[in-house]
């Protein structure tokens, strides 16, 4: 039977589910993978079936899996990471939010793509391409690049090769949508450069090439955002 470490008092579906989580570390199982079915776990780990569904219910809440209809049980992406870990939703001012947001990533993230600069490997770098080109696509065919986007950022972030930088990735996947929505997409072509120019520092291995594109990167958005704001002013 599969021994987890167990707190006094614990239900059981809450110590199975701990039980599921360890086995996920230990085998290595990755995104995409797909977990033992029921009666295989519930054989495995020494309980019902039953015990197995919550234990299951509680990692999908937990976003550590995901379940397939007709398929199976999945690991997730980035898993244990759940769609608005730090309450973003619900803070009163989302314009300051935003703003704040912007302010975190201009710290953190010119550091992410020097990173990337030094350790991203031949998948990273055509993954951060691919997904370049998309958004490119995209913006010139006038459709809504949110997404690909995000992933940009995302792959970025992956390629830096630090364990802490993915538990971030909230903070980055916000921001990105908050930016678009409070610049109105008015950074169209700014996006595009600022986009290849980090892409190519990073191939190039230049930390301080792909650095300096994302703090451009950054700027644009900041810049934009407060010329709105101010014209915003002027017009009350």
């Amino acid at each position: 039977m599969f021994n987890a470490v167990q707190k006094e008092n614990q239900p059981l579906a809450e110590r199975v589910a701990e039980q599921i989580a360890q086995l996920i570390q230990e085998r290595e199982l990755k995104e995409g993978d797909r977990l033992p079915n029921e009666f295989d776990l519930a054989q495995e780990l020494g309980v019902g079936r039953g015990t197995i569904r919550e234990a299951v219910k509680q990692l999908v809440a937990r976003n550590i899996l995901t379940i397939q209809r007709g398929k199976g049980t999945f690991v997730t992406q980035n898993p244990g990471i759940v769609e608005d870990p730090f309450g973003f939703n619900y803070e009163q001012d989302q314009q300051k939010l935003g703003l704040d947001l912007l302010e975190i990533r201009m710290v953190i993230e010119p550091w992410i793509a020097e990173q990337a600069a030094r350790k991203a490997t031949l998948e990273d770098i055509r993954e951060i391409y691919d997904l370049c080109d998309r958004v490119e696509r995209l913006i010139c065919q006038d459709a809504s690049h949110l997404e690909e986007d995000i992933r940009f950022h995302v792959a970025i972030a992956q390629a830096s090769k630090n364990i802490v930088v993915p538990k971030i990735i909230p903070v980055i996947n916000r921001s990105v949508d908050m930016l678009i929505a409070m610049t109105h997409s008015a950074l169209l072509q700014e996006t595009i450069e600022t986009h290849r120019a980090i892409a190519d520092g990073i191939a190039a291995h230049d930390p301080e090439k792909a650095r300096e594109a994302m703090q451009q990167h950054l700027k644009y958005n900041w810049d934009c955002i407060h010329q709105k704001l101010a014209q915003e002013e002027k017009d009350i």
